[in-house]
């Protein structure tokens, strides 16, 4: 037997021997929970190579989806056996609706479920996530990343800076997560692919801006990175995201101190209903990324020879792209934690998103 055979096998024995609902539960989280048993499986899609992801992906997307459905199924017998215990010991007004068990009725926020979302899809092209601290020094959050000292382009950042003790670094809530790419350059040889999803932090706050918000970014480094790579993951990356067939991109020039050229991506979309956005069809354009060849003093930041390496970035708002794709007209709710708006726009525990089974099903 297969090492999945033999795991199917365990998790089915588990599931039947399940006695109650607590039990169930218990054998869901070993297996599909983040850091289930199946769920690990599907982290290893990634690391392969695509003709190995094209035979593993169906086998092991099969294999949750079997199990998710012997949970189902087993969950809802332990529970008329539950109830039709009760009514025999109890007498109760049966016309009064049972509450949902709170794994049903709970709800993963958006943001969350967005950027399980982005990383399904970018592990697919072979990119790690990379992480970094929510509080940094002034050298990586700026100096490393070109900004030189007393530089206008600081002044495009509405920083939140931190007392800082006397001698010591001045420290920042991060601006954006492109400190992580000058953290992984000095710790890791190229080639490098990562993916960066994270919290940063500016003194902004209008219905499309809060003073804490979540970005996404990558990097690629090696020595014959181009232009033209980045188009085709830029546009490889909308597709899956917006879940369209194709779409249309036109690249602008724009400035960002880490990047030279520095462009900004406009998506093809459709606006003619109002409140409604459709994406891959029209003759209207969004902006949606800023994109471009990292700058070489960011290189040599990173201890790397420009005359050698080269690679390209890119970064996104996942607040704003969520809002895009799910039709939420305000950020800061966001924030509010009002369970009706999260019951709402939020999503089933169990409807992890992949590429094979579908991003938001």
């Amino acid at each position: 037997m297969s090492e999945l055979d033999i795991l199917e096998t365990s998790l089915m024995s588990e599931i039947t021997a399940a006695s109650d609902e607590q039990a169930i539960e218990a054998v869901r989280l070993s297996a599909l929970g983040k850091k289930g048993s199946v769920s690990e499986m599907l982290k290893t899609l990634g690391a392969m190579s695509a003709e190995d992801r094209q035979v593993k992906g169906p086998v092991i997307n099969g294999l949750k989806n079997r199990i998710t459905e012997a949970l189902t199924v087993r969950r809802n017998e332990l529970r008329d056996a539950a109830i039709t215990t009760r009514l025999a010991a109890e007498k109760v007004d049966v016309t009064l609706p049972l509450r949902q068990a709170p794994a049903e009725r709970g709800r993963i926020h958006p943001i969350s479920q967005v950027i399980d979302e982005i990383t399904a899809i970018f592990a697919d092209m072979g990119f790690s996530i990379a992480e970094g601290p929510d509080v940094e020094t002034d050298y990586y959050n700026f100096t490393a990343l070109n900004f030189p000292e007393g530089h206008p382009a600081r002044e495009m950042h509405d920083t939140f800076f931190l007392q800082a003790a006397e001698g010591a670094a001045a420290k920042v809530l991060r601006t954006h997560t492109s400190p992580v790419q000058i953290r992984t350059m000095e710790t890791q040889k190229p080639p490098i692919r990562i993916v960066i999803p994270g919290k940063t932090y500016r003194m902004d706050s209008d219905a499309t801006h809060t003073p804490m918000f979540h970005q996404v970014e990558g990097l690629v480094i090696d020595k014959t990175a181009n232009v033209a790579n980045m188009r085709w993951v830029l546009e490889e990356f909308c597709k899956a995201f917006f879940e369209v067939p194709s779409l249309k991109m036109r690249f602008r020039p724009s400035y960002f101190p880490f990047t030279e050229p520095s462009l900004e991506v406009d998506i093809q979309c459709d606006r003619s209903k109002p409140g409604e956005v459709r994406f891959g069809e029209g003759d209207d354009w969004m902006e949606i990324l800023g994109c471009g060849m990292v700058h070489p003093n960011v290189l040599r930041a990173g201890g790397l020879d420009p005359d050698e390496y080269q690679g390209f970035a890119w970064g996104m708002g996942i607040d704003r792209i969520a809002m895009l794709k799910y039709g939420m007209p305000d950020l800061r709710a966001f924030f509010d934690a009002d369970v009706r708006w999260l019951s709402h726009y939020g999503f089933r525990p169990l409807d992890m998103p992949s590429l094979f089974g579908g991003l938001s099903q």
